[in-house]
């Protein structure tokens, strides 16, 4: 594991086992009430650009559970680039923290702000990658099926963000993994074809079709997220008509598993990307897969900055 994590492929896949082990002790611990606190005294510094209730949630309380403490810092307070550049603000926080994570747009400025900081780096969402809520799934997968590598997981629709961060999640875990997707909202070629690099070592099986029957077939997993993301408002009517025949519902989940599970990193529109029967069915598992990302964060944070062991 690197110094920072900026992408799934700043692990191996014995890095993310392990961090899918340790985000289960964690959890086990706090769910028993233990006295556990790794974190005393350890600082985390927060840099939103794009809001979101669960990322600042997980990682402010998680660090509070485990007796640290967080800064969280808006648009409001600090402003990337902008009257300080990149490279001088990473300099300055990473003097008062001791880790610090980012959510942002473009890949290009978190990668930029980790060149220069002397703390470690959590990617916490851009518009190319999110590994924390990968990570977390991952482990949700491995709660609720037994095993993260003898999956098959399919993802169905907008080849955002989360479809490039389960791109390279296959490619270093061996998992095997369906994209379906309009060609009009691909996915990113540089990131698919990292993806399959990745794969020759590690024996995933990574398909990216248009047809969502297809991708779904025997899928032990259906994943989907929200048709337009944050910042991509102006393309909302455009892709809804796009990804309309990608919305999963009562007749697309009959070609998974039986027992298949649905996922969703949140939040979700109703009638949009998935149907209310699907995302409120016994076969959801969204709300604990929500509630681990606290668990997976704080792995990160332990590992990243030594206070796993």
């Amino acid at each position: 594991m690197t110094s920072h994590c900026l992408s799934l492929e700043d692990l191996s896949k014995d890095d993310m086992l392990y961090l899918i082990n340790l985000s289960q002790e964690i959890k086990q611990k706090l769910e028993k009430g233990e006295e556990y606190k790794p974190l005393k005294g350890a600082i985390l510094g927060m840099i939103f650009e794009k809001s979101s209730t669960r990322t600042r949630l997980s990682f402010e309380v998680g660090m509070k559970r485990l007796g640290g403490d967080a800064v969280f810092l808006s648009t409001r307070d600090i402003q990337l680039g902008r009257g300080e550049t990149i490279e001088d603000t990473a300099r300055v926080i990473s003097r008062y923290v001791d880790v610090v994570m980012i959510r942002t747009f473009e890949h290009s400025r978190i990668e930029l702000f980790a060149k220069y900081s002397s703390v470690p780096v959590i990617n916490a969402l851009t518009d190319l990658l999110h590994p924390c809520q990968v990570l977390a799934d991952l482990f949700t997968i491995r709660e609720k099926l037994g095993s993260v590598e003898d999956v098959k997981v399919a993802y169905v629709g907008d080849g955002n963000n989360m479809a490039n961060s389960w791109l390279i999640a296959a490619g270093v875990m061996g998992f095997d993994l369906s994209i379906a997707t309009s060609k009009d909202c691909a996915i990113n070629g540089f990131i698919l074809n990292r993806a399959k690099d990745l794969a020759k070592n590690s024996g995933a099986n990574i398909i990216v079709i248009e047809d969502p029957v297809e991708a779904v077939k025997g899928a032990d997993v259906i994943y989907t997220d929200v048709w337009a993301s944050m910042g991509q408002e102006e393309q909302r009517e455009k892709k809804h008509v796009l990804l309309k025949p990608y919305q999963v519902n009562k007749e697309l989940i009959k070609h998974a598993k039986d027992n298949f599970i649905f996922m969703h990193c949140l939040p979700a529109h109703r009638g949009e990307e998935v149907t209310a029967d699907v995302i409120d069915s016994e076969h959801s598992v969204v709300w604990d897969e929500a509630e681990n990302r606290m668990y997976a964060q704080l792995a990160v944070i332990m590992k990243l900055i030594g206070r796993d062991r």
